[in-house]
């Protein structure tokens, strides 16, 4: 017994190592671009307000009544400083539960290093396990050069405020909306699979919706998809964010082919503003 102990111990203490070293590796590349800069390029500054350090997000996935899994947003507690920038480092995980771990086993996880002024994404990282079929992705983004090293010394150029699939939603979360009419189409630009997209969502109005965490004011978006091999039509899926300056992401919806899917929002901890709750 005491040597199935010692086993777990050093087992879990190689892990740790191995983990540390590939976020310090990560850290060294990011270093490398953003200390090694020779270009007259500046990366301009936003305004962020919605989220800060420390804030963790943890939704309920479920399809009809069956709940199927948790999905988590953190924002670690620490800024990481490197050649005189600030960077987030936020974690996104999403597991299955229940009877869905039994039958198709999902552990996903998703990072980026993104930029504290320029809400703009340093390192990506995709790791994917979802009924056994596996991949990885770690890209390199430099918004000097404007490039995105994806590994096996392949490069891609990408155009100005390009984000990753994490740091695209954190940006989105910036935008001003004060002032959103329905019907407004908001474009962010993302790097995904080697290839620039741009990811548009369409504003439909204003409602108040009951979650876990209470009755909250929210503004439903609509996210312009590609029909016919997911979604039925454009409007099978719909996300609702907090009407107030978190922006948070309450509820989102897709109907497909094979019926629905929604994620709702279970806990919001350490968040930046009040939310806009009804009483």
């Amino acid at each position: 017994m005491k040597k199935l102990v010692y086993l777990g111990l050093i087992t879990a203490a190689v892990i740790g190592l191995c983990s540390a070293k590939y976020t310090a590796d990560r850290l060294q590349q990011i270093s490398n671009v953003v200390e090694t800069n020779e270009t007259p390029v500046s990366l301009s500054e936003k305004t962020n307000t919605a989220f800060k350090e420390g804030e963790l997000l943890t939704y309920r996935m479920h399809y009809g009544i069956i709940n199927a899994g948790v999905a988590e947003l953190e924002v670690k507690p620490d800024l990481i400083e490197m050649g005189g920038r600030k960077v987030y480092h936020i974690v996104g995980t999403g597991y299955t539960t229940g009877a869905a771990d039994m039958f198709f086993k999902v552990r996903d996880r998703y990072e980026t290093y993104m930029d504290k002024n320029a809400l703009l994404p340093w390192y990506f990282v995709r790791r994917v396990d979802e009924g056994g079929y596996k991949f990885s992705q770690d890209y390199l983004f430099n918004h000097y050069t404007q490039k995105v090293d994806v590994g096996n010394n392949e490069k891609f150029d990408f155009p100005v405020g390009v984000q990753d699939m994490v740091s695209a939603f954190y940006a989105s979360r910036s935008l001003d909306l004060s002032n959103a009419k329905k019907g407004d189409i908001f474009t962010l630009n993302c790097f995904l699979d080697k290839e620039v997209w741009p990811l548009k969502i369409k504003f439909v109005g204003r409602e108040v919706i009951s979650t876990d965490i209470g009755k909250i004011r929210a503004l439903k978006f609509r996210p312009i998809v590609q029909q016919g091999r997911v979604f039925k039509k454009e409007e099978d899926l719909n996300v609702w964010i907090s009407d107030d300056k978190n922006h948070i992401v309450l509820r989102a919806q897709a109907d497909i082919i094979i019926g629905s899917v929604k994620m709702d929002i279970t806990s919001a901890k350490n968040i930046a503003n009040p939310l806009s709750k009804v009483n």
